[in-house]
């Protein structure tokens, strides 16, 4: 039986990870075994840079977070190394980042599951999302759309007015 004082942090532990579950906007489960030391410096120094907050955790504690958060259909792939990487603000930044590294790492590095807005979603789905342009790269090329549109108006309206002008000159 443990003691009073490990139940209570593993108490703790589990309900901080079930808060981390229920507001954040996405999350990925990965398989982290056999990355070096570099490899997971650099990873996470990137995962912090985009904002998203990555860690290795116990599949036995996650599993009753994710329980308490209603994402129980995460449990069937909490084995093995696990770790998580939450965001609260960009949807894609886990899978996008995640999703390179695994591909990049050739096997060692897998994902497991994920999760969006309350939902479970697979695999296949992480990868999508990780194939995805980043938020900032999407609002460019709205802008570019929107712009294009605009720019194609002036010129044709400066077109108009030119031939217009000459028209003018053309009587005198």
């Amino acid at each position: 039986m443990p003691s009073e004082k490990v139940l209570e942090t593993k108490k703790e532990i589990v309900a901080g990870l079930e808060e981390k579950l229920k507001t954040a906007v996405s999350g990925v489960i990965v398989d982290y075994k056999g990355i070096s030391v570099a490899d997971d410096t650099k990873l996470r120094k990137e995962l912090r840079e985009a904002g998203v907050e990555y860690k290795v955790v116990k599949n036995t504690l996650l599993r009753f977070a994710a329980k308490n958060a209603g994402l129980e259909e995460l449990c069937p792939s909490l084995e093995g190394t696990t770790a998580l990487a939450v965001s609260n603000e960009d949807a894609v930044a886990p899978a996008k980042i995640l999703g390179k590294f695994a591909e990049d790492s050739k096997g060692k590095f897998t994902i497991k599951t994920g999760f969006m807005e309350g939902k479970v979603i697979s695999v296949e789905e992480v990868t999508a999302l990780s194939k995805l342009p980043g938020r900032e790269q999407l609002l460019a090329m709205l802008l570019s759309a929107l712009t294009g549109n605009i720019r194609g108006l002036a010129v044709a309206l400066n077109a108009i007015a030119e031939k217009d002008g000459e028209s003018e000159k053309e009587p005198a």
